[in-house]
C-alpha cells in the first residue's frame, strides 16, 4: 500500500516511474506496485496522475459471488445452505453450544470449585448484624441491658430475618456504629471493632461454635446417656 501511495506521489510530481523502486517487504505490496508501474509506462513516461487515468490495480476488485444465479455460477439453487433444515431455513439457526438435543459439553463436563465453579467462593459465610442494631434494639425496648443475646434472640426479636440459604448460616457481629449498654452477644465471630466496642460498653463478646456439628450415631447415644443419668 505504501508503495503505491509512494508511485501515486511521484506521478503528481511529473517524475520518472522508471527511477521510482518499491521500497516495501511485503511480497504482495511489491507486486502490485510492479503491476502499476508496468501499466502506467505502457501509457507514456511523460503521463501525470490525474483523475482521468486512475484505475485500481489488477486482481484488487473482485467481483461479489452471484448465488442462486444457476448451478453453472457455482452458487445455484441451494446457495450453499444445502438441502432443508434448520441451518437452511431463515432465521437464526441453533444456538451457540447446542448440540442437537444431546447433553452438550458445557453439561458434561465437571465444574471447578470456588469462583471458577460457580462463585460459590464468593457466597456469605456468616449472617451479620452490627453493633448500631443492637443499640437501636435496646433503644427500642426488644433487649435489655446485660441480657444474653444469640442468633436465636435476634431472631425472635426480628432483627435477623434469616431465610433460605441464610438460615443455617452462623452469626457475626460488626463494628459499625456505638452502644452505651453492656450486652453479652454470642456468636461465631467478632470484628476487632465489635469486640472493642462491647467491651468498653461493659459487655462482653463470646464466640461459640459456628455451625452444628454433623449427627452421628455415637454422639447422639452418648448424649442420651448423659441425660439419662
Amino acid at each position: 500500500m505504501f508503495s503505491f501511495l509512494f508511485q501515486a506521489s511521484a506521478f503528481a510530481r511529473g517524475e520518472s516511474i522508471k527511477a521510482f523502486k518499491p521500497s516495501s517487504s511485503s511480497r504482495r505490496h511489491q507486486k502490485q506496485a510492479a503491476s502499476f508501474v508496468v501499466h502506467a509506462a505502457a501509457s507514456g513516461e511523460a503521463e501525470r496522475l490525474r483523475l482521468h487515468n486512475l484505475s485500481p490495480l489488477p486482481g484488487s476488485r473482485r467481483k461479489p459471488i452471484r448465488k442462486g444465479r444457476g448451478y453453472g455460477a457455482g452458487q445455484g439453487g441451494t446457495c450453499g445452505y444445502g438441502m432443508r433444515g434448520q441451518k437452511a431455513r431463515g432465521g437464526r439457526g441453533t444456538r451457540p453450544g447446542f448440540e442437537g438435543g444431546q447433553t452438550p459439553m458445557y453439561r458434561r463436563f465437571p465444574k471447578l470449585k470456588g469462583i471458577a465453579g460457580g462463585m460459590s467462593a464468593g457466597k456469605p459465610k456468616f449472617v451479620t448484624v452490627n453493633v448500631s442494631d443492637l443499640a437501636q434494639a435496646l433503644a427500642d425496648s426488644k433487649i435489655s441491658a446485660g441480657q444474653d443475646v444469640d442468633l436465636d434472640t435476634l431472631k425472635s426479636v426480628g432483627l435477623i430475618k434469616a431465610t433460605g440459604y441464610y438460615r443455617n448460616l452462623p452469626l457475626k457481629v460488626l463494628g459499625d456504629g456505638e452502644l452505651s449498654q453492656g450486652l453479652k452477644v454470642k456468636a461465631a465471630a467478632f470484628s476487632a471493632s465489635a469486640s472493642e466496642k462491647l467491651a468498653g460498653a461493659g459487655g462482653e463478646a463470646i464466640l461459640v461454635q459456628g455451625k452444628k456439628p454433623k449427627w452421628s450415631r455415637e454422639a447422639h447415644e452418648a448424649a442420651q446417656a448423659a441425660a439419662a443419668k
